[in-house]
Formats: C-alpha cells, sequence, structure tokens
C-alpha cells in the first residue's frame, strides 16, 4: 500500500470524528481561530491541502489553481484575512465541484452563499462580502500558508465541522487517529458513568484542586 493510500485511509477513520476531538487528541495543537466558520452548520469537510496564496481583492489565482487541483483535494486559501471583497463565488464553487473538489478553507471573504449553499460544496471562511474581485495579481500555489497563528504546508489534511477546523499534518494521522479513538472511549465511559450518577468532578479527579480554592 502507498503512502497516499494509507493517508487517505487514516484520514477517512479521522473524518468520522469532530474536529475538537481530532484537536485535543493531538496534544490541543493545529486549530484555526474561531474566525474561521463553515457557511452552513451541518457542513463538513476533510482532505488533503492544496494551499493557494493570493493578493487581497484578487481571485487569479483561484482560477489558476483550479487547473491543478486534484479530487479529493481542499483548496486552502490565504486571502490575508481581508473581508472587503468576495473572492470566491457560486462560478468558482460549479468548477470546484466538477473537478472533485473537497472544500474551500479561505482566510477571507466569499459571496453568493445561498447558491454555494444550495450547491452542497463545503465552505469555511472568515466572512461574506458582496463586492467583486480584479483578476490582475500574481500569487502562488502549494506553498506553505499561514492563517492566524497556524502554518498549514501542502498536503497537510484538513478537517472541520461546526466546532471549527482543525490542521493534521500527514507524517501524524496514524498516532492521532490513535490517541483520537481512545479519546472516544474514554468519553464514552464518561457518560455511561454520568448516567450511573457519577460527577465529571469524580471522573477528572478535581477534589483536590477544589479544596485548595477552598470550595467543597
Amino acid at each position: 500500500m502507498t503512502n497516499n493510500l494509507r493517508d487517505e485511509e487514516l484520514a477517512a477513520q479521522l473524518s468520522q470524528l469532530g474536529s475538537a476531538t481530532i484537536y485535543e487528541a493531538q496534544g490541543a495543537f493545529g486549530a484555526l481561530d474561531e474566525g474561521m466558520k463553515p457557511l452552513s452548520p451541518n457542513m463538513r469537510v476533510a482532505g488533503p491541502a492544496f494551499t493557494v496564496d493570493v493578493r487581497p481583492g484578487d481571485n487569479l489565482m483561484l482560477h489558476y489553481a483550479l487547473l491543478h487541483v486534484q479530487p479529493g483535494d481542499v483548496l486552502v486559501v490565504d486571502a490575508k484575512a481581508f473581508l472587503e471583497a468576495g473572492p470566491w463565488g457560486d462560478i468558482l464553487t460549479e468548477q470546484a465541484l466538477h473537478k472533485g473538489v473537497a472544500g474551500l478553507v479561505i482566510n477571507g471573504s466569499v459571496r453568493d452563499v445561498q447558491a454555494i449553499r444550495e450547491m452542497g460544496f463545503p465552505v469555511f471562511c472568515r466572512g461574506v462580502s458582496i463586492k467583486g474581485t480584479a483578476k490582475r495579481q500574481t500569487g502562488k500555489i502549494n506553498v506553505p500558508v499561514t492563517i492566524g497563528d497556524v502554518t498549514i504546508q501542502p498536503g497537510d489534511y484538513i478537517f472541520g465541522d461546526e466546532d471549527g477546523l482543525v490542521v493534521v499534518a500527514a507524517a501524524h494521522l496514524s498516532a492521532v487517529l490513535k490517541s483520537a479513538l481512545a479519546r472516544e472511549h474514554t468519553e464514552a465511559n464518561f457518560r455511561a458513568k454520568i448516567r450511573e450518577g457519577v460527577s465529571t468532578v469524580e471522573l477528572l479527579d478535581l477534589k483536590a484542586s477544589l479544596s485548595q480554592m477552598g470550595l467543597a
């Protein structure tokens, strides 16, 4: 089995878990900031990052990126958190769906929100803007991009849902999956014990900490 196929299988298993679980499973690391939101609460995204660095207010490189992106990729676009223009809309969404793109994560705004929702294309963005963009400035594809305080390398895996987005390096997929499954097992046991009347203070061994604070 090639590494790519193994990575895809590991990522497929991780994608069944929540982004918060994945984040905690890799040591509370790799979460994008809370400003990055899905256009609809039920949107989920998972796949390897195809990174794009664009200039604010210009979407030429997005058209170029769609010539090179592969099926299953997630377009991860750094539009420099510029919110006063929407470089992505319904036409680019149509082409992305035709190419088999898994979704879009853009550090910036989008527009044509209703159409994108109706097409069922997962989009996570920082804002929405009715304003259009130019098509004049160059940029880069398949380079490291930084969103907030997280740097995403080409080929890193992106997982997103209503809780947020988390990035996992391909080399860490196996370890993160193992940790995430263990966490799921632990939390299932916690829920069962809570239904039996055990408190979270007992489950998490918080009595000593509360006692030190003078809290009975």
